[in-house]
């Protein structure tokens, strides 16, 4: 579809600009690093500089451009990867330039997905986000099109060519997001009914590469694909879990997170993410050996707001304890004596068990048992709690007032706020 050069390949030269203004830090460079590998790049060179701000048509200056194009050709480069967002117009100036194919940040996150996604609904996902970020750029693949010109008779298909093909691109979004909506409606009745059968749902979330996938599978007996990449599992799974005392949960391992997650891959995976919003409890998976470990720490949490699951408890899982001689497993708590960090290693199996009791001992206590009386003027709030608890009993007063027992997790106690309750044992 695009006129790109013929000789693309893997030879991969890394350009990172540092920008006060874009706050871009020196760690993103081995993000990069990792980022090209995990698409199966071979980086060659690295290309810094700094800048006080981007150059309007390159975003790097022309002298950068002179110099990455003597190193494509002294290197044989096939492709340039920027780790940073590009603008169309200086994507394809910079490929006009340099006669070499240019793949931002986002480009190449997505790239990793389209590669890493197995079921359909994740096939879906990340085809709804690759048309949403091409439809900003195709322009630039239509340079082999007369351009539309002025006067009668001179006027070239291109322009339309450009039209019909932005009508096609949106008749696919749109035939995708309808597919999505069936999804994320089949996921909502699912978590309902777990809701209603009392099961907690426990959503991983952390850093692409922390170890998620591993925890997941040392939990559960399951065998999803696990590698030191990033990005090694995209599609969501979900199974259910055992603890200590003989509970069961659900668990479900989620995308992995990263700095500057393109907002085309955040709106995609919606329904995905929505496991993490919507679950009684969050596991917050953290390599406790990275260097960056705070950042990541940050950084996952700016995701969580961005999807609506920063009010859900959560518990820091520092995994990886292995890596320290001087760590050894443990629960932390705090003053009230509340677990809110476990120290562990999925890949060795240690402080399995000290999680386990965590996780028994927040799930209990995230739930209540109440009672209360409704009015029927307040019919909308019972439709709320019959999506979000469990009803007990029920039973109807001489008045027409309804007598409610309910079990739900504490975090919706927000729904009864103008409610007199009274907890029940």
């Amino acid at each position: 579809m695009f006129d790109r050069p013929a000789n693309t390949g893997e030879r991969a030269i890394l350009v990172h600009m540092e920008m006060k203004a874009f706050k871009i830090d020196k760690e993103d460079l081995a993000e990069l690093r990792e980022l090209a590998k995990s698409a199966g790049a071979e980086p060659i060179y690295e290309l810094t500089g700094s800048r006080p701000k981007p150059d309007a048509k390159y975003f790097i200056g022309s002298g950068k451009v002179d110099e990455l194009r003597t190193l494509i050709s002294e290197l044989q480069a096939d492709i340039i990867l920027f780790n940073h967002p590009l603008t169309p117009s200086q994507e394809r100036n910079l490929e006009q330039a340099l006669s070499t194919r240019v793949v931002d940040r986002n480009g190449l996150i997505l790239d990793i997905f389209a590669q890493r996604a197995q079921t359909f609904e994740g096939k879906l996902q990340v085809e709804l986000a690759q048309l949403k970020h091409l439809s900003t750029r195709l322009v630039r693949g239509w340079t082999h099109l007369e351009r539309q010109k002025g006067g009668i008779g001179l006027r070239g298909p291109g322009e339309t060519q450009l039209e019909t093909d932005r009508r096609l691109l949106a008749v696919r979004i749109q035939q995708i997001q309808k597919r999505l909506e069936k999804v994320e409606t089949q996921r909502h009745q699912g978590r309902a009914k777990r809701k209603k059968a009392e099961v907690a749902s426990v959503s991983l979330v952390g850093y692409t590469n922390a170890g998620k996938s591993t925890l997941f599978n040392r939990l559960t007996g399951a065998d999803i694909y696990v590698a030191d990449q990033l990005f090694a599992t995209l599609d969501p799974t979900l199974r259910h879990c055992q603890l200590a005392e003989g509970s069961e949960i659900v668990l479900a391992d989620t995308v992995g997170f990263i700095r500057h997650l393109p907002h085309e891959l955040v709106a995609a995976f919606k329904s995905t993410l929505q496991e993490a919003s919507e679950a009684t409890l969050l596991l917050h998976v953290i390599d406790t050996n990275a260097e960056d470990r705070d950042d990541t720490i940050f950084q996952v949490n700016q995701v969580l707001i961005d999807i609506g699951a920063e009010k859900v408890p959560q518990l820091q899982v520092f995994n990886k304890i292995d890596l320290i001689p001087e760590l050894a497993p443990r629960i932390d708590r705090n003053e009230q004596g509340v677990p809110i960090r476990v120290w562990i290693s999925a890949q060795m199996g240690l402080g399995i068990e000290l999680l386990q009791t965590a996780l028994q001992e927040l799930l209990v206590e995230s739930r209540i048992k109440l009672s209360f009386s409704l009015t029927p003027a307040e019919a909308s709030i019972r439709a709320k709690l019959c999506e979000v608890a469990t009803i007990l009993d029920e039973q109807y007063s001489e008045s027409g007032e309804w007598q409610l027992r309910i079990e739900m997790e504490k975090k919706y106690l927000g729904l009864l706020k103008t409610i007199e309750i009274h907890e029940i044992d």
